[in-house]
């Protein structure tokens, strides 16, 4: 997981470019999507981290943006409500 605050915008890119960082996330609700999300792009740059798998994110304790990652968002908040049981 890297801080998009501990980044600079030509890092960030690089990354990015080389495929090294596929998501992005919000650190203060624990949401992860797309790069391409709009609700991720409005985000403030203090709260958003990457991640370069969905793998990373779960380990992290993020869940799926249920805007982005619809189908994704669905399977996880099954496996919740099935741990609940």
């Amino acid at each position: 997981m890297l801080l998009h605050s501990q980044l600079s915008d030509s890092e960030l890119r690089s990354k990015i470019r080389k495929q090294e960082i596929h998501l992005g996330g919000n650190k203060n609700l624990k949401i992860f999507g797309l790069l391409s999300c709009r609700s991720g792009k409005r985000m403030k740059k203090g709260n958003r981290v990457f991640f370069t798998d969905k793998f990373e994110a779960l380990q992290n304790g993020y869940r799926p943006c249920g805007h982005c990652m619809r189908e994704e968002y669905q399977q996880w908040k099954l496996q919740q409500t099935q741990h609940l049981k």
